[in-house]
């Protein structure tokens, strides 16, 4: 199964809300508040388009989002980038497909002119092999914020440098 068909997309339509939502609920690590987090993102991202400042990258199988990524220049920097989201379907997991994603927001963020993506995550037991896969894509453990979303849950900054113009 590692030869899928997927279809990428950058601009998010109306019925991407639904799917966010769905995509972030399958994963079944993300609090109700983090949920809802993503999906009022995409929604105001869908209002103000372009002048949002932030960017989606969707994964599609058939008609369906299997995945999708969503970031944006970090403000009062000259050319870093957030990833605020990545995230693949559970049934879709383990098929390269969350690789192929990054791959493809990283490689929209250098022609952009990003020339250092950041990512944070929780240090929970449950958060290890999303630590593992940015690992095993090249980004470096940069930081450690002790009990930052709560006692016991640091935040995990992580970093990597690409080319600009890429």
């Amino acid at each position: 199964m590692n030869n899928l068909s997927l279809v990428y997309r950058e601009k998010i339509i109306s019925t991407d809300i639904e799917a966010i939502r769905q995509l972030i609920e399958s994963v079944g690590v993300f609090s109700p508040e983090e949920n809802d987090i993503a999906v009022e993102l995409a929604q105001i991202s869908l209002i103000k388009g372009n002048t949002s400042g932030y960017h989606f990258l969707f994964a599609k199988l058939s008609d369906n989002i299997v995945g999708y990524t969503y970031f944006g220049p970090i403000a009062g920097t000259m050319a870093s980038f957030d990833l605020y989201w990545i995230v693949v379907h559970q049934n879709f997991q383990c098929l390269g497909i969350g690789k192929k994603l990054l791959a493809g927001t990283e490689s929209m963020m250098a022609k952009r002119g990003g020339r250092r993506i950041y990512i944070e995550t929780s240090s929970r037991k449950q958060y290890e092999p999303v630590r593992s896969f940015y690992s095993g894509c090249g980004y470096c453990e940069e930081a450690i914020l002790n009990d930052f979303y709560s006692p016991g849950d640091n935040k995990v900054i992580y970093v990597k440098a690409i080319h600009a113009g890429k």
